[in-house]
């Protein structure tokens, strides 16, 4: 039995569940209703279930990072990241993170490895991040797009790279997750001036 699985004197109680309709495209609304251990007082908490996630560090015969580009509602300006996405039903996270390459992307990699996973947000999520290692890669078509995305794609170099999480340019967490388990992307300690 893990550390994370072992029963623990912290754990809450779990009292039941009821789920909700929020309209919400990419997650079910959860409500559980939850026993605190330390003073017994009983608790409703959000989860927002989710399918897991994929974010994929594709390197070229070069060592460059093939990053994306696009727009992305919740901070309402176009970010810089990896490629990624959701795991569909019946896939593995091995599967996904190919299908999200070639379809953002237009590449392919016959090189994979398993970088582990990270927890998005415990708080409220239930699901996993997967983080795969793409070698090698190489165009096998274009851009597969759905309705809804538009993605510029971009080479980069490991110090491009680096210099874009110094500057804050690249900041999102899952991305730089994936990005720190191939190379250093950014100098210990960190430190970043607000803007």
């Amino acid at each position: 039995m893990s550390e994370e699985s072992k029963p623990s004197e912290l754990d809450w109680q779990h009292l039941g569940s009821r789920y909700e309709d929020a309209g919400l495209m990419l997650f079910e609304k959860r409500i559980d209703k939850l026993r605190n251990p330390r003073n017994d007082k009983v608790f409703e908490r959000l989860v927002l279930e989710s399918v897991d996630w994929v974010n994929v560090v594709a390197l070229d015969s070069d060592g460059r990072s093939l990053m994306i580009r696009q727009y992305r509602f919740g901070v309402g300006y176009t970010t810089l990241e990896t490629p990624g996405g959701m795991v569909d039903p019946g896939e593995d996270s091995k599967t996904a993170a190919a299908r999200e390459l070639l379809e953002e992307t237009g590449y392919v990699s016959d090189r994979w490895r398993y970088l582990g996973a990270v927890e998005p947000n415990p708080a409220f999520h239930n699901h996993l991040c997967h983080h795969w290692l793409a070698e090698d890669i190489y165009r096998a078509q274009s851009q597969d797009l759905g309705e809804g995305e538009s993605i510029a794609l971009e080479f980069m170099s490991q110090e491009q790279v680096r210099d874009s999480v110094c500057s804050g340019e690249l900041k999102h967490a899952l991305a730089l997750s994936a990005l720190s388990r191939v190379f250093p992307v950014w100098p210990m300690p960190f430190v970043h001036a607000e803007s």
